[in-house]
């Protein structure tokens, strides 16, 4: 164990008795984060989404809050280890599949203030037999833990780091799902975390139980794969959530249960949807909106009323300030994120101005970093580079000439500057380390990212 992870462990009962303080009296809510691996904001009906159907999701967008501007990173890991941490990456990313092991989570911090916390499907932060334990978890039941089996059709899981194969004609998500239902069910009678964040809709493409040609005996993540089965896959991962909030609700815990759902990069670039009337094509792995803009539905019957729609810019970072509130959990030093927890209130809060990104995937021995900032009308790359996301918001055009828009230029160099020393040398360094003929990073990538 690392000093700094026990410095951490040594303050963080304080930290949570003194958050706890400002709760007592009050009942904790469950919380629930589900995110869909690869699935982007055009993908959902509430959203204008027209090819899939989502009633389920637009059902709990309906009576919750749906959020039009949420943003994640454009791959699966950088997004991942943002969400856990509260930390924009260039604080704490080594590279693509690794959270590194002295961080704290919000598992951490939600367990030490009393609740039983679990994690179920897509791990992908670390092979370490005991890594989701280390992490903050009571539970797990995972694909792409210790290893990397298929994970639709006879797949292979890991519980609580456990190998285990499956070759009946068990389907991993609906496996996954299982788990969440049945922690749910033995945990109800105390506050629980349980973080999902769901195998489904990632490619490889192939039939859900649901799709005319499911083949219960396929084998492998190269058989059936074609991308028309992205929408029952989107169907099935769909109905997998109604199929946790209708427990939540046999169980009798629906009211005070926060329950969240976002996704964690946009579409594979494979998939064209029709979105309010217009194909849009999936941009995973790009820093355009295609690659981040993602959706985020609230829903909490105990807090929430009836439907609303918030515009305010949400980051990955924002999740673990905002689960800490709801928790009554005093926030750790050294954050970047902002809580949400007002608006999910029907408050104001803080509403950000801007939101900050530092992209290097790291799946390759390859330094590229791509940095920016942006807001509600512009976007500012470190390299100089200004897009007016008003009339571009894809960046299909020209940059902005250098004399245009100074303004907006001059807000977010602004935001930009407050980062550049924020990389800690150590990290880059264990990355040459590990990848001796690592390239320097200094200019802007044209590498597009592999898609895991």
């Amino acid at each position: 164990m690392s000093p700094l992870f026990r410095t951490i462990s040594a303050i963080l009962p304080l930290l949570v008795a003194l958050g706890l303080q400002s709760v007592q009296g009050a009942e904790r809510p469950n919380i629930i984060l589900i995110m869909a691996d690869d699935f982007g904001y055009e993908c959902v009906g509430a959203n204008g989404g027209e090819s899939y159907r989502t009633p389920h999701l637009d059902r709990l967008a309906a009576s919750g809050l749906r959020f039009e501007n949420a943003h994640s990173y454009p791959l699966c890991t950088p997004t991942r280890v943002a969400l856990m941490t509260g930390k924009h990456n260039i604080r704490n990313y080594l590279n693509f599949g690794t959270l590194p092991r002295d961080e704290q989570t919000f598992a951490h911090l939600l367990k030490a203030a009393g609740y039983v916390t679990g994690v179920c499907g897509k791990w992908q932060l670390g092979k370490e037999t005991d890594s989701p334990q280390h992490f903050g978890f009571d539970e797990s039941f995972l694909w792409q833990h210790t290893r990397r089996p298929p994970r639709y059709a006879n797949p292979g899981l890991e519980r609580n780091g456990s190998e285990q194969d499956f070759s009946s004609g068990e389907y991993g998500p609906t496996l996954i799902n299982d788990f969440a239902l049945d922690f749910m069910t033995r945990h109800q009678g105390n506050p629980f975390f349980l973080y999902y964040p769901m195998i489904l809709t990632h490619d490889p493409f192939q039939p859900t139980p649901d799709s005319a040609d499911w083949d219960p005996a396929a084998t492998g993540e190269r058989v059936n794969r074609d991308v028309k089965h992205f929408a029952d896959m989107t169907t099935y991962m769909d109905q997998l959530i109604g199929r946790l909030d209708a427990k939540l609700g046999e169980l009798g815990i629906r009211q005070n249960t926060l329950l969240l759902f976002l996704g964690d990069n946009g579409t594979h670039s494979s998939v064209t949807s029709r979105f309010r009337g217009s194909d849009y094509r999936g941009g995973k792995g790009t820093t355009t909106a295609r690659g981040t803009h993602v959706p985020l539905i609230a829903n909490w019957p105990a807090v929430m009323a009836k439907g609303r729609v918030c515009r305010d810019l949400i980051g990955a970072v924002d999740f673990l300030p905002t689960l800490c509130e709801a928790a009554g959990v005093a926030l750790p030093r050294g954050i970047d994120g902002i809580s949400f927890l007002p608006q999910l209130r029907g408050e104001t809060g803080t509403p950000r101005e801007s939101l900050y990104l530092w992209y290097s995937p790291r799946q390759q021995p390859d330094l590229t970093v791509k940095e920016y900032a942006f807001d509600h009308t512009h976007k500012l790359y470190r390299d100089g580079r200004l897009f007016d996301l008003a009339v571009d918001p894809f960046e299909m055009s020209a940059p902005l000439a250098p004399h245009v828009a100074p303004e907006e230029r001059a807000r977010l160099k602004a935001v930009l500057d407050q980062y550049r020393d924020a990389r800690p040398e150590r990290l880059d360094q264990a990355f040459r380390e590990a990848n001796p003929g690592a390239t320097s990073g200094k200019k802007q990538g044209k590498k597009k990212a592999r898609q895991p």
